[in-house]
């Protein structure tokens, strides 16, 4: 038989259940703050996401559907198509028959970039000469000098040159100049349009 100085079970076990209570609940306490702390994370996780801001899409560049080089030419392998002006000398040179010649010229210029002479009347077909990058090379077209009065082509080795007269004759006389556009067309599908006048005659 236990001594009376110890208290019975019974009493001894509601003398500690408080202190049993106080130590599950201190035990629990931090899993629970735990627990909240994760919800709250991943509860603020979509408010996060939400505001950030979604990258720039970069500009894709536009691909130009042919090459272009400069000074107008437009298409074939992009280099360009430069015709130069004829001095004196090189039509000198040129060895051009005909009654009659016809020449183009580009505004205020020193000189012809196309000319040519043709017989009146004639089927023997103009003869004439540009000046390409440097180099003269010979053209022709249809039609003798008559031909060359109605918007003429020209015919080289890898070329045609298109004469268009796009107005009236801005001056009076025997061989007025009229204003008109001269296409270059290379063999590779390059073309270039200068702008400048048509005059024929004597």
């Amino acid at each position: 038989m236990l001594p009376s100085c110890f208290p019975a079970p019974r009493a001894l076990a509601r003398a500690l259940a408080p202190m049993f209570a106080v130590v599950v609940l201190a035990a629990c306490a931090p899993e629970a703050d735990g627990a909240s702390n994760a919800t709250g994370a991943e509860t603020a996780a979509p408010d996060i996401e939400a505001g950030t801001a979604a990258p720039d899409t970069p500009a894709v560049a536009s691909t130009p559907d042919a090459p272009q080089a400069a000074a107008g030419t437009v298409g074939g392998d992009g280099s360009p198509i430069t015709l130069d002006v004829l001095t004196a000398q090189e039509l000198g040179g040129a060895g051009l028959e005909g009654e009659l010649a016809c020449s183009f010229s580009e505004h205020d210029a020193s000189g012809p970039l196309l000319h040519a002479m043709g017989a009146v009347a004639s089927d023997a077909p103009a003869l004439g000469v540009v000046k390409v990058a440097g180099y003269i090379e010979p053209i022709r077209a249809p039609g003798g000098f008559d031909g060359m009065t109605r918007n003429p082509v020209f015919t080289g080795q890898g070329k045609t040159i298109r004469i268009v007269e796009t107005g009236a004759a801005t001056a009076g006389g025997e061989s007025p100049p009229r204003p008109a556009t001269l296409t270059y067309l290379r063999a590779d599908g390059a073309s270039r349009t200068f702008d400048g006048q048509w005059q024929c005659g004597p």
